[in-house]
């Protein structure tokens, strides 16, 4: 997700204002998430592509955290923790050239039985 000028690269790390980068993602995110479920609401999720590297990405993300079970709520607090961070940041970086803008952040809902709302999202920056 791209906030600047097409093909123009963005280094969350060296952002001067890092809090209005943080907005105007969530901004963004909300319009995806919007799009997201309007196409949810007319394919199961399981079947859903987006891009051509979604399977692979979701079979790397079950064998680097297998303990993550997808019908569960999120443990955000574990998740954000210190090690949850880095375990997370660890994974990310294999999709540094691969995928555009890998590391501005990931929206999910914190429990896949409810739609998007404001206490079901949980919002992670890299």
């Amino acid at each position: 997700m791209s906030l600047g000028p097409a093909g123009l690269s963005m280094n969350p790390e060296q952002a001067e204002n890092f809090e209005d980068m943080e907005k105007q993602f969530a901004v963004k995110a909300v319009e995806h998430m919007m799009t997201y479920w309007k196409l949810l609401e007319g394919i199961r999720g399981s079947k859903l592509r987006l891009t051509k590297m979604d399977d692979d990405i979701y079979d790397n993300f079950k064998q680097e955290f297998p303990e993550f079970d997808v019908s569960e709520t999120i443990d955000e607090d574990k998740m954000k923790s210190k090690e949850g961070k880095e375990k997370w940041r660890n994974w990310m970086m294999k999709y540094e050239k691969i995928v555009e803008d890998y590391n501005f952040g990931t929206m999910l809902r914190s429990n896949p039985k409810f739609e998007y709302g404001e206490k079901e999202t949980i919002f992670g920056a890299s």
